[in-house]
Formats: C-alpha cells, sequence, structure tokens
C-alpha cells in the first residue's frame, strides 16, 4: 500500500481514537454501559482468510449492555473483495451469562453482516458459545452465506486463551462445513500474542488455513484502543 494511503489510515484512526474517548459511559445504578474500541491491523483476517487483499485495515465499533446480559453493538471495517464493496459493517446483539456457580458461561446472540454497495454479500447469522475456565467453543449459523444459495453454513470454533504475566497467549481452530457443494469446506487455526503497553493493546497473529492452492498463512499486527 502506498505511503499516502497508510497515513490516511493513521489518521482515521487517530480521529476515532480522540472520538471513542468519550464513548465510554456506565448509568448510576450500573445497570447500563457503553464501551468503544478501534483497531489498526496490517491486514483483515476472518476465519483464517485475508478480506482487505494483503492490505492495512482499520475497524472500530460500539457496544451497549445491560447488567441482566443483554447487549448490543455495532462494529465497521474497510475490505476489499476485488468487487464495488468497500466496507463491512457489522450489527449485533445477544445474551450472555452463568450457568449458577458452575464455572460455565454462555453467549446466545445473532449478528447481520452488511457490505454497502454490494448487497448481494449480506448475510444473517446466529451463534452460541460456551466457556470455561480457559477453554470457549461455539458454533455459528450462517443464512444465504455471501449469496451461495446454501441454507446450512456452520462454523466450528474451539478458542483457548491465558495470561502468563502481562502477556496474553491465544490459540483457536475452526471448521467451516458448507451446505453448497459449490464451496470447498475449510479448517482454520491460529496462534497469537498480546499485551498492553501506554494504554494501547499490542497483537501479533499468525493464520492459516487448509485451503487447497491457496498461500493462506499470515503474519497481522494489531495497535488497539478500547474504551
Amino acid at each position: 500500500m502506498k505511503l499516502k494511503t497508510i497515513s490516511t489510515l493513521c489518521f482515521a484512526a487517530s480521529t476515532m481514537l480522540v472520538a471513542s474517548s468519550a464513548m465510554a459511559w456506565e448509568s448510576e445504578d450500573g445497570a447500563w454501559s457503553t464501551s468503544a474500541n478501534v483497531a489498526l491491523s496490517s491486514e483483515y483476517v476472518w476465519r483464517g482468510v485475508g478480506q482487505s487483499a494483503s492490505d492495512p485495515a482499520i475497524s472500530g465499533g460500539f457496544d451497549v449492555g445491560h447488567s441482566s446480559g443483554l447487549y448490543a453493538g455495532i462494529w465497521g471495517s474497510n475490505v476489499d473483495f476485488d468487487s464495488d464493496a468497500s466496507v463491512e459493517l457489522d450489527y449485533y446483539a445477544g445474551f450472555s451469562g452463568d450457568f449458577g456457580d458452575s464455572g460455565v458461561s454462555f453467549d446466545i446472540g445473532g449478528l447481520y453482516y452488511d457490505y454497502p454497495s454490494e448487497d448481494e454479500l449480506n448475510f444473517f447469522e446466529v451463534y452460541g458459545f460456551v466457556s470455561y475456565s480457559f477453554l470457549s467453543a461455539g458454533v455459528s449459523y450462517s443464512m444465504d452465506l455471501f449469496d451461495t444459495e446454501a441454507e446450512d453454513d456452520l462454523y466450528y470454533q474451539l478458542d483457548a486463551s491465558y495470561d502468563v504475566g502481562s502477556i496474553s497467549l491465544a490459540a483457536g481452530v475452526g471448521r467451516y462445513d458448507y451446505d453448497a457443494s459449490a464451496s470447498e469446506d475449510y479448517t482454520n487455526w491460529y496462534i497469537g500474542a498480546s499485551t498492553e503497553l501506554a494504554g494501547f493493546g499490542l497483537d501479533v497473529t499468525y493464520h492459516d488455513t487448509n485451503l487447497d492452492g491457496s498461500d493462506t498463512d499470515t503474519v497481522v499486527f494489531t495497535i488497539s484502543k478500547s474504551m
């Protein structure tokens, strides 16, 4: 990517960081809260597959939550699919909580992927996760994924995270099971580490897949800020 484009992305990131500082809020009774986040990454990778044509991506989101476990939010990033789509906007809502004192938590919800100017790529997904200690397992069911006319696209994932001092280690594996015969099922995996420095999050993660005839391994560097 040309230096001018990178400079533009950095300026946009700094602008969003300033704006996000005013977004963190909690009601007096603690029932409602909001948060915001922004990130600048060397590439946008989703489930092992690059979404920004190996170029940097700027992303950000805003969330609102209730003490009952209900939450909703929006997240967006630039994308490059060699089409009219240049932005991805995700709208989501769900409910999370714990199974009593078992130490097991859950998260269920729905997510709509919106690609302005390329409506045929839009799709809806429902998801469910359970977590215990450092492990999390989940499944996502996609409807009409990327206009493939498939009905039962499923994505299974298992993730783990563990803190070693100020370093957070993370690893995971996922499996896409497509309903459409024209789509190739595949497995992806990642391993990474993150830390915090001067109030910013720093992350480096290695991604890869077993897709045939595709060189999908990549290392992604990310700097982020949460408020």
